[in-house]
């Protein structure tokens, strides 16, 4: 294929992945009141332990609503069309990727939609509460009222849920590092006490609040895929060093 052609390709495959953004912003938007009581399971199984306390969101500008409603159609239809748009970008990669490239494609992307859903789920159901409940004991230590808007509640579930998913991509990278020839896999052992420091790092620009708490909760899962990929890596070593492999 010529030049322009590849343009006409990369053309429909944007176009492609247009049409399946604009589909699933759709059914997030025509589900909406279902999709947000969902997103606002982490608030209230919170609020339930402190039954006192009016821990309930509250607009403060006139636009604040339509603005969350864009924010739910869009970073929901987001997830919903990634594995739509994946597949439309794989076929559009895939005539120029090597034989040995190939065979990472399936592996490859089914281990990263794994991993982002763990990190998801995990900073669902434990993150988010966790930071939730920190924040409500600080308020009630200096006394101060709660009138939290939905824009700052979504824009932390945002950041949270998305980033510890991004997060959790990164053991997969090394062992794509390993695989293709770039780390070592004695690298990554000698220097476990770096990685140890660089993944608290992470945690600390991940997680929204200073306490040691919640930071070693998202640091501890994160150390254990460290280990995984070591373990995975070595596993990647031993096969290449067989005559058969």
């Amino acid at each position: 294929m010529g030049f322009f052609e590849h343009l006409e390709e990369l053309r429909w495959t944007l176009v492609k992945s247009a049409i399946a953004f604009v589909i699933a912003a759709a059914l997030v938007g025509y589900f909406l009141k279902e999709f947000n009581h969902l997103l606002l399971w982490p608030l209230e199984s919170v609020a339930k332990e402190y039954g006192q306390l009016g821990v309930e969101l509250g607009t403060t500008s006139i636009m604040e609503g339509f603005s969350v409603v864009i924010q739910m159609c869009t970073i929901g239809g987001l997830l919903v069309a990634a594995p739509a748009i994946l597949f439309f970008f794989g076929q559009f990669v895939a005539p120029a990727l090597t034989p040995r490239e190939l065979r990472l494609i399936v592996p490859v992307c089914t281990s990263a939609v794994v991993l982002f859903l763990l990190g998801s789920a995990f900073s669902f159901f434990l993150l988010v509460p966790s930071t939730i409940r920190v924040s409500i004991e600080l308020n009630q230590l200096f006394g101060f009222a709660l009138r939290w808007t939905p824009g700052a509640y979504y824009s932390l579930l945002t950041w949270l849920v998305l980033g510890v998913g991004a997060s959790f991509e990164f053991p997969l990278l090394i062992v794509i590092a390993v695989y293709l020839g770039l780390l070592e896999v004695a690298s990554l052992r000698r220097y476990r006490k770096h990685a140890l420091i660089g993944i608290f790092v992470i945690a600390a620009i991940v997680t929204p609040t200073p306490d040691p708490f919640t930071q070693t909760m998202f640091a501890a899962p994160l150390y254990i895929l460290y280990e995984i990929a070591i373990f995975a890596g070595s596993r990647i070593v031993k096969r290449r060093a067989q005559p058969s492999a």
